[in-house]
């Protein structure tokens, strides 16, 4: 599943394209993702222009005066700018038509992901229960540490829950409790508040770096404009079970936290 930096990667991607565009219409050939696309909003697009193109968690959101077009690329969901009239294939599903003859297209050959409306002045009831951004001042070590108070469940699953805060999933997770030295299968409520505010100063690092090296290269992700991203090459731990520490070179172990791989170096991280 595409995680923040590919999300970041797409929004930046299409963000030029379609900034202050018209939307001349918009086409939805299967309306049945992983929820019902709202045609009959998105017909009412006609005319108005693209204000923004921000991103909430994993969630792109494109507003416009009467509200935003909400985005979720779910598994194997991408958006692509078209300049040409490319017919569309079996797996391109919505089309936003703009005035000046380019075309933003939805791809998603599982339809797990989602194309939601969100009316303005209101907040989506998938976004309303998000934590906050994991590169906002909000998110720090004092705000990591109250909420870990009293919690038994693992760090590792601690920190993907996006109501705690947003967008870190599994491969940036495995990433920031390495260069943390934080055993993944310690509980949340164990760890100092100094431990912490390492962790998040490497949540914010590791995302930072993927974000600028253009996400990570998985399956199906390829960003808007088609390439993949290379942030892969740069793994010490995710997909690594039984290689060797690229610090200390003893073999990291794998092992399953939440149903989710997990690899860490049993020497390294405590």
């Amino acid at each position: 599943m595409p995680e923040l930096p590919e999300v970041e990667t797409t929004r930046s991607g299409i963000e030029p394209h379609i900034l202050n565009q018209e939307i001349a219409g918009v086409v939805v050939r299967q309306p049945q993702l992983r929820w019902r696309v709202p045609e009959l909003e998105l017909r009412k697009l006609e005319g108005l222009s693209i204000k923004s193109v921000v991103r909430r968690g994993k969630y792109i959101l494109l507003e416009t005066e009467r509200g935003a077009v909400v985005i979720h690329l779910g598994m194997s969901g991408s958006l692509r700018i078209i300049s040409d009239e490319r017919s569309a294939l079996k797996h391109d599903h919505v089309d936003i038509q703009f005035s000046d003859g380019i075309l933003l297209r939805y791809t998603d050959p599982r339809r797990f992901g989602a194309i939601l409306w969100q009316p303005k002045g209101q907040v989506h009831e998938r976004i309303a229960s998000l934590g906050p951004e994991p590169l906002s001042d909000q998110f720090n070590g004092r705000y990591l540490h109250q909420q870990c108070k009293g919690r038994s469940v693992t760090i590792k699953q601690f920190i993907m829950n996006s109501k705690v805060v947003v967008g870190v999933g599994n491969i940036y997770a495995n990433e920031a409790l390495f260069h943390a030295g934080i055993d993944p299968r310690k509980s949340a409520g164990q760890i100092s508040e100094k431990r912490l505010s390492v962790l998040v100063k490497r949540i914010k690092s590791v995302l930072t770096a993927a974000i600028f090296q253009g996400g990570t290269t998985l399956k199906d992700f390829v960003d808007s404009d088609g390439q993949p991203g290379y942030f892969q090459q740069s793994l010490n731990v995710y997909g690594r079970g039984g290689e060797p520490c690229s610090t200390c070179s003893r073999t990291l172990k794998e092992v399953r936290l939440g149903q989710r791989s997990t690899v860490f170096c049993n020497y390294c991280q405590r």
